[in-house]
């Protein structure tokens, strides 16, 4: 999450007028994230999240994303709905961008996670798998193998050297590796693609919260497990946590032989798209965005221990 685009207070009570959810009283931006521009809604009856589609949307999407979180919710798993407006629009638009109100869910992220915490995570993930085998919409993802490689050569040799001397060898080696180890066979599913702790809310040891689905995609879930495992498997300081890995595989549940062969590859995989887009943010986020840029460097040093720890990474 993120603020790229300004909103005045007249605009924005507007703009919640066209709902049946009381009066604005305040809004306030939310800073972290990469993607869109978001504020916190609070009117006279409730708190709503408030999204604005910006950089790497596709309006064209927003059914499929939305309406997968409509889906996800019945069927029980805790996700969002999108709050729709009087004439019954999941989303309307503003200054000629997209913006949408949703559901606002109680709970934290966690810095630190427990065994606990990322147990119930685990299991919060193949829920939402189960819980998405029977969405109807289909969307290919936009940030696999090949916009990886895509990502990186807008880069360049010299923005990737400025980031770090050795990350154009070590992109050109792993991008090459993948495209020859990357499995296709395994199952497949509507994914979240990007279940960091920052878009999973908690409390206590439950999952209260998955938000920010506007990565979701049909792809290999087995990916989407090694995605889910490089964001929470390590500390700030890049020590990996086998404790955190084994409750977060625990609660998952049982694999697939293939699944467990591939998920070293996957997760070799998952450390690379991070590294893709971060390093591009990283390069072009504009200067007066209110966003608060990640280092490519944190994904650079998990590829390197997913490449030395190969299957160890996810021993029981």
């Amino acid at each position: 999450m993120a603020v790229y685009t300004t909103l005045a207070a007249l605009e924005l009570a507007t703009l919640i007028a066209h709902y049946d959810v009381g009066t604005l009283v305040s809004a306030k931006g939310i800073a972290e994230g990469v993607s869109n521009s978001n504020w916190l809604i609070e009117t006279s009856e409730a708190r709503f999240i408030l999204t604005m589609y910006e950089q790497r949307m596709d309006v064209a999407e927003l059914p499929f994303f939305l309406g997968l979180l409509d889906h996800l919710a019945a069927k029980g798993s805790p996700v969002p709905r999108t709050i729709h407006d009087g004439g019954g629009a999941a989303f309307r638009t503003v200054g000629g961008k997209a913006v949408a109100l949703i559901e606002f869910l109680p709970g934290v992220s966690v810095d630190r996670p427990t065994p606990a915490q990322a147990r119930a995570v685990g299991a919060a993930l193949a829920g939402l798998h189960r819980h998405a085998a029977d969405f109807t919409g289909e969307r290919a993802n936009s940030l696999a193998l090949p916009q990886w490689r895509e990502l990186f050569a807008d880069c360049g040799a010299d923005g990737l050297a400025s980031i770090d001397p050795a990350l154009p060898a070590t992109v050109a080696q792993e991008l090459a590796f993948l495209e020859a180890s990357w499995p296709h066979h395994l199952p497949r599913s509507v994914i979240h693609a990007d279940l960091f702790p920052d878009n999973v809310l908690l409390l206590d040891d439950r999952v209260s919260g998955l938000i920010d689905f506007y990565f979701a995609c049909r792809d290999l879930t087995a990916y989407d497990l090694a995605v889910t495992h490089s964001a929470w498997c390590f500390d700030r300081d890049g020590t990996f946590r086998a404790d955190i890995s084994a409750a977060l595989l625990a609660g998952y549940g049982p694999l697939s032989a293939d699944e467990a062969v591939a998920l070293p590859v996957l997760a070799r995989g998952a450390a690379m798209r991070f590294m893709a887009t971060r390093a591009y943010d990283w390069l072009n986020t504009p200067a007066d965005a209110l966003v608060t840029r990640k280092d490519p460097m944190d994904f650079a040093r998990r590829l390197a221990f997913y490449q030395q720890a190969g299957a160890q990474a996810f021993a029981a």
